[in-house]
């Protein structure tokens, strides 16, 4: 006896590797015990025509510019400007910019980088949102230099990263986040979300 299976697909999303799953459960009698598949499959699609606009950003990191800070009067002063060179990126090509530590009243720990990716699914009680860091990278150690220009450089992974995607209710976005820890133990995290596509 053989069973046949036709799923139509609308459109191939591109997906990072083990992107997707398709599972199927066969329930059977009382007697018989039920039966379930689970096959992996990876969707990798041509590249986007068009040209990708370039789009740079500048930011200035203050205690005034934070946002869900309880008590900003207990917040060390600080100064941190920078430029990332384009949120819109190509997968092949890394995330640049620099950042620069005009002043800060408390010792600087570190300064990292962080890719998240952000998955959002529709479902029937509305959407759920599921963020992954899938990469950390520290740009400096210690108290950086005041006035110095740290480079921001970050190589997309390519087992973990796809250009972004947005269907009618499935999501897959990505974003950077610069983490700046301070002494005593205050974090400083500066969101930019991201663009990728495949040219």
């Amino acid at each position: 006896m053989g069973t046949a299976l036709d799923i139509k697909v609308k459109r191939a999303n591109k997906v990072y590797h083990a992107g997707y799953t398709l599972r199927c459960d066969m329930r059977r009698s009382l007697l018989a015990k039920d039966l379930t598949k689970t096959c992996e499959f990876i969707v990798h699609s041509a590249p986007q025509k068009g040209k990708l606009t370039p789009s740079p950003v500048d930011f200035t990191v203050t205690p005034e510019t934070l946002q869900n800070v309880k008590e900003r009067a207990l917040l060390p002063k600080f100064l941190i400007r920078g430029h990332l060179n384009s949120t819109n990126c190509v997968i092949t090509q890394p995330l640049t910019g620099e950042l620069v530590v005009e002043s800060s009243e408390a010792a600087i720990k570190s300064i990292e980088l962080q890719l998240v990716r952000v998955e959002t699914c529709g479902c029937a009680e509305g959407y759920a949102r599921d963020a992954t860091e899938i990469q950390n990278i520290q740009i400096a150690d210690g108290d950086v230099c005041r006035g110095l220009s740290v480079p921001i450089y970050m190589v997309f992974p390519r087992l973990f990263t796809c250009p972004t995607l947005e269907t009618t209710n499935f999501k897959v976005e990505f974003e950077v986040n610069i983490v700046v820890l301070l002494h005593p133990e205050h974090l400083i995290t500066e969101n930019f979300p991201l663009k990728l596509c495949r040219v």
